[in-house]
């Protein structure tokens, strides 16, 4: 390098701040290229062993340059590095399947809860599992629970088996559509996050030119996908069982409504930043 380490790792973080990106996916980046991690950058010592065990300082500048070139281009930095961090969890992630968002995590919170005041152990079903990140989470944070992951898209199940291969294979998958998976089969946990977004609302072009449209948008006014979801649920869960449902910040109201039939004690919850994101209920 003509540079110095941290000159080099400056001008990344230049380059993206320029392009209007966080200037942290520069240390994400090139601690990908050396194989080591975001923290250990900050270490000389492992720096420069990572630097000579892949040996070539020039391949080094050219993997970094042409990875900050895609994320200039709008690439999710999680689809570039493979990874995707989700509360105790570091998930594989790529093309194909949502990244998982931070959001979601408090929807977990609000299982693990509702599990620790059950006794013996908890069914739990996720419809529309992903790459796993809720299903895992549950899964690893909660023994006492037997976890099925459902998913009809095959690019997100190859994703789902590999996590789960990797972190928890207790976990049982399930190929099928909500509509018609598990037919006669009575659970204690439901959790869903469907595809919800209306088909007018514009996103960043991060989201919206790489990561899955069937994953994101929901119909009309995003509620197509929710009110099959709901309905699954409410077929799947026992007397007394509890749901869990992701839905867009508009939608409050109408999955209410949707659940108020067959469901009780139906509360709204809202994220860190007070946005309404998901709404629990227990099945009558």
């Amino acid at each position: 390098m003509d540079l110095s380490f941290k000159e080099f790792l400056r001008s990344g973080k230049d380059q993206l701040t320029a392009a209007g990106f966080p200037e942290v996916d520069a240390e994400h980046l090139l601690a990908h290229v050396l194989g080591i991690s975001r923290m250990e950058l900050h270490n000389p010592i492992t720096v420069e062993n990572a630097i000579k065990a892949i040996g070539d300082t020039t391949l080094i500048e050219e993997n970094f340059w042409k990875l900050l070139d895609r994320r200039c281009a709008h690439e999710p930095l999680q689809y570039l590095t493979g990874v995707a961090y989700f509360r105790y969890l570091e998930l594989e992630v790529g093309p194909g399947v949502l990244v998982p968002r931070p959001e979601s995590e408090l929807l977990v919170e609000a299982v693990l809860k509702n599990i620790e005041k059950r006794e013996g152990a908890v069914s739990v079903v996720d419809l529309g599992a992903g790459s796993g990140a809720l299903t895992l989470a549950i899964a690893t944070e909660a023994p006492q629970t037997h976890v099925i992951a459902v998913e009809n898209d095959p690019a997100a199940i190859e994703w789902l088996r590999r996590n789960v291969a990797l972190i928890s294979e207790d976990v049982r998958i399930l190929e099928a559509n909500v509509a018609d998976a598990l037919i006669g089969v009575k659970c204690d946990v439901v959790i869903a996050n469907p595809p919800y977004i209306p088909d007018s609302q514009e996103l960043p072009k991060d989201v919206a030119e790489h990561e899955p449209a069937a994953a994101l948008f929901g119909g009309s006014d995003g509620m197509d996908i929710p009110l099959r979801f709901i309905a699954a649920g409410a077929r799947l869960l026992k007397s007394g069982g509890f749901f869990a449902i992701e839905h867009h910040e508009s939608q409050p109201e109408a999955i209410a409504a949707a659940m108020a039939e067959e469901f009780v004690e139906v509360s709204l919850h809202h994220d860190l930043v007070n946005r309404p994101r998901f709404t629990t209920g227990i099945r009558k």
